[in-house]
């Protein structure tokens, strides 16, 4: 997303004949909750195919329309289908597809807002899709009638919006502890020793890796994994990338290892994504 978006103004990113997308970053009071708010509508018919790679964004998708055919690190089968649902995060690629006729409202959470925002461990959502009645009950469903019925985009995300506002507002704080240790990872790019941050806690690798499992779903080393691949991804797309720098900038111990957490993050090799 650009960088010199401004917050609850819409992007166009759609593409005339195929589908129809539209992106707002929330209010400022959301800073470290929700990082956008999609709205998605095709409008062509044919088959859609898109592979997301390892990321850190938590989504919640509420769908008016037909629902989206999603495998995890796999081609998604014919019982892989999923409208609305909220999704963990996945040390792997995620294999998108649809038929012409979806249409959804995308709220993408950072890991520590979707715990504060679904008020459960995020381990129960980790590797999988759960449907939105499960996660958000009644809420949730009068949620995903209200915004079917709204006019437009930019009533949608005033919906969406208000409504995870309302329900912060109940929400429990997150931990200083793991907010801290979080963000050490992220400030490094997935390169602090995770013994180092366990030991200025004044906590075993093994406490620390349970609650960063009950806080986001994942533990501090699978958390490493994904910051570093996100990190020499961004680098690979360069003018000048070179992939034995990126290797060694990022932390990994040889470009091996590189290629190793690629095609495990990414399901592809380095020189593949690049090409891209």
């Amino acid at each position: 997303m650009p960088i010199e978006m401004q917050h609850r103004k819409e992007q166009d990113c759609s593409i005339a004949g195929r589908f129809e997308m539209r992106r707002r970053l929330p209010d400022p009071a959301l800073d470290g909750i929700v990082t956008d708010i999609c709205g998605y509508r095709e409008t062509a018919v044919g088959q859609f195919r898109n592979v997301e790679y390892a990321s850190l964004t938590v989504p919640l998708v509420i769908s008016f329309a037909e629902p989206f055919a999603i495998g995890l690190g796999k081609a998604p089968g014919d019982n892989d289908r999923f409208a609305s649902f909220a999704a963990g995060l996945f040390a792997g690629p995620v294999m998108i597809e649809s038929f012409g006729a979806a249409c959804c409202v995308q709220i993408n959470f950072t890991p520590l807002g979707a715990r504060r925002f679904f008020r459960l461990p995020m381990s129960e959502l980790t590797d999988s899709m759960v449907v939105l009645d499960d996660v958000l009950g009644a809420e949730g469903m009068a949620l995903r009638e209200q915004l079917g019925n709204a006019p437009d985009w930019a009533s949608r995300f005033d919906l969406a919006e208000a409504f995870v506002t309302t329900r912060l507002e109940r929400a429990a704080e997150t931990p200083l502890e793991i907010a801290w240790a979080y963000d050490r990872i992220i400030a490094s790019g997935g390169r602090a020793r995770i013994s180092s941050i366990a030991e200025k806690l004044g906590w075993s690798r093994k406490h620390l890796a349970g609650s960063f499992s009950n806080a986001i779903g994942i533990g501090p080393k699978t958390l490493s994994r994904i910051v570093r691949f996100n990190r020499a991804l961004g680098l690979s797309r360069q003018p000048t990338a070179d992939w034995a720098d990126i290797a060694a900038d990022c932390g990994y111990a040889d470009q091996a290892h590189l290629v190793r957490e690629f095609r495990d993050l990414a399901g592809e090799t380095p020189t593949a994504l690049s090409v891209r």
